[in-house]
């Protein structure tokens, strides 16, 4: 239980490394908490930025969920002699602190991400065969309806559904765990985005509704 603290905790500060504010201080000062939505993930600083600001938050935030649950579960444990915790466990433990960090940051009174582009990065690491249902749901979502929000919520459920009616190791298993808890808080992170789009509120992103504008030419 140690080294299972000690590795989530250090996949947790991973996580609160925000992309958007790395971009932002590079960029002048630029805070994106203080643009658009107040969001800092890509999103917004597509949104409010641009695109080479919005690309290079993305990769970071990518990368730090691909490094998270790659290289920390290699870390030596505390405790060599005793039962080693399982390899998966510890890669899955460490998915979940490292988004946990990224959408609760410490240092920004726990005011972070949604996590979709880490997520990404660890699903891309910890269940890749996943990351093409995800990847596709989000992106045909976005073309069809242009509300991001929904395309991450459809891309968390599609996991979910991959995990349950796909992979041969099913929900009652650690993968399906962790796809359970992530679909979860990705829903839990865009439930006020979920609100507006039912109340019709939602904004919405025509640049990205690549199908309506191919129709209306």
């Amino acid at each position: 239980m140690i080294e299972a603290l000690a590795k989530f905790l250090i996949a947790y500060l991973v996580g609160t490394v925000m992309g958007g504010q790395i971009v932002g201080r590079l960029r002048g000062g630029v805070d994106l908490r203080q643009h658009g939505s107040g969001n800092v993930g890509a999103t917004n600083a597509l949104r409010t930025q641009g695109k080479a600001f919005a690309l290079a938050v993305l990769l970071i935030d990518v990368l730090k969920g691909v490094l998270a649950v790659l290289l920390i579960p290699k870390l030596p444990g505390p405790l060599v002699e005793a039962q080693p915790w399982p390899t998966d466990w510890q890669a899955y433990a460490c998915g979940v602190g490292v988004a946990l960090g990224h959408c609760y940051p410490a240092w920004y009174r726990f005011q972070g991400g949604k996590g979709v582009a880490t997520l990404a990065g660890v699903f891309a690491t910890v269940l890749p065969m996943a990351l093409p249902w995800l990847l596709g749901g989000f992106i045909v979502v976005t073309i069809l309806t242009g509300y991001v929000a929904l395309a991450s919520v459809s891309a968390a459920v599609l996991a979910l559904f991959y995990i349950a009616c796909v992979d041969a190791r099913g929900l009652f298993s650690a993968a399906g765990a962790f796809t359970a808890a992530m679909a979860l808080l990705v829903v839990w992170k865009h439930r006020r985005n979920l609100i507006n789009l039912a109340r019709g509120q939602e904004n919405r992103f025509e640049k990205a509704r690549l199908l309506h504008r191919w129709l209306n030419r």
